[in-house]
């Protein structure tokens, strides 16, 4: 057994067996015959899962490496892409060299959706796309867990509890990711903290920074970030689908002090994330990082960078106005002054039937959502802490 094997994705020669248990996975199929046809698939799912897997059979028989099957899934990807946004767009990728592997480090909006978009925007740039890093937490299921990880992803154990686990699995992730860039030549994309950022203030939380070090201490720190070719990302979406379930479960735990997730909820955010309207989508690629000594000092640029090249919309505007929390010291633009009017009237409209949907206690963390980049990037702009 390999030393990263339990955690690494699937290699070439796993695909094609991979493949075959997945196509013959009872729980895969009845996701597939509930999410294609919702209403038959109740009373005819004994007949759709065989049918289902026999098409797939026949669509992926000649698949026998990840690059062979991400390139058949892109025209999928595609297409829920431009089903589910305005459009897509992205700076900064004319900077990086192909060939070249990157650890990119990028805020956290969306569970899926976050690691998708980077790697559209890598692969239709002609670069490799990137080994994602994704929970255990939501790997529940054997199928999505091997699809996942036939989808370059990695795991990162989040579910361990005692204190010496969790030094070892770290300690495991770090010499993977090391290993990955330095080793394979393989990018990885990696979120700037655990979890989504549920009230968009985005942050990069210095443990990660120190989990990359872990496994080569001996090193100037410095020097390990260097040779990682650390490159920061900036996500933004226009509209985020699951800003109301985020603002529904900020609202409890401000009034009960926790939040408990009912059973299927990831499922449901997942679901959510990928065929939710999001309106525009842009990325940015910001420029490496390197020569920072400390993890505060890189955590600080990075933030710099992530939140600077955050591209700001007509309802991060609208919002930031509705703020009780906004500051008088920030020169933040009226919406008005940034927008054309029949962009920002089509933005007013889609801006009140989201809190609309909103109960009262939870129209506040709805629009804290959408302020606080607009406060952050302001704060950089004036040269105030974060």
């Amino acid at each position: 057994m390999g030393a990263f094997d339990a955690i690494r994705p699937y290699a070439d020669d796993e695909v094609r067996p991979v493949l075959a248990r997945l196509l013959a996975d009872p729980a895969f199929l009845g996701t597939l015959t509930r999410f294609r046809f919702p209403r038959l698939a109740g009373p005819f799912g004994w007949l759709l899962k065989p049918l289902i897997a026999a098409r797939l059979r026949g669509e992926f028989a000649g698949i026998d490496s990840v690059a062979k099957l991400q390139d058949k899934i892109e025209p999928y990807v595609d297409r829920s892409i431009e089903q589910a946004t305005d459009g897509i767009t992205y700076s900064g990728l004319e900077s990086l060299q192909a060939g070249k592997p990157y650890l990119y480090l990028a805020n956290h909006r969306d569970i899926v959706m976050d690691p998708a978009f980077v790697n559209y925007a890598v692969y239709h740039a002609g670069l490799q796309t990137p080994r994602i890093a994704i929970g255990d937490n939501l790997l529940q299921r054997p199928f999505v867990s091997d699809l996942m990880r036939l989808n370059k992803s990695f795991i990162v154990h989040r579910s361990i509890s005692g204190r010496r686990e969790k030094l070892a699995a770290y300690q495991l992730l770090s010499a993977y990711i090391n290993h990955s860039i330095r080793e394979d030549g393989e990018s990885i994309w990696i979120a700037q903290a655990e979890g989504r950022a549920k009230d968009g203030d985005d942050r990069t939380d210095s443990a990660i920074l120190k989990m990359f070090h872990m496994s080569r201490k001996d090193e100037p720190f410095a020097e390990v970030i260097d040779s990682l070719n650390l490159i920061p990302v900036s996500i933004s979406y226009e509209y985020d689908p699951c800003d109301q379930a985020k603002a529904r479960e900020l609202s409890v735990r401000a009034a009960t002090g926790s939040y408990s997730k009912a059973p299927g909820e990831d499922d449901a955010s997942i679901a959510l994330g990928i065929t939710g309207y999001k309106g525009r989508v842009h990325l940015h690629f910001g420029a490496p990082v390197a020569g920072h000594e400390d993890t505060k000092q890189l955590a600080q640029e990075l933030d710099r960078q992530i939140l600077g090249h955050y591209r700001l919309f007509p309802a991060h505007y609208l919002a930031y106005a509705m703020w009780p929390e906004r500051e008088p010291e920030l020169a933040v633009p009226a919406a008005s002054e940034m927008f054309a009017a029949d962009e920002l009237e089509n933005a007013k409209t889609e801006w009140r039937k989201r809190l609309a949907a909103c109960s009262e206690a939870e129209r506040p963390y709805l629009i804290q959502q959408y302020a606080t980049p607009a406060r952050n990037q302001y704060r950089i702009k004036a040269g105030l802490p974060l």
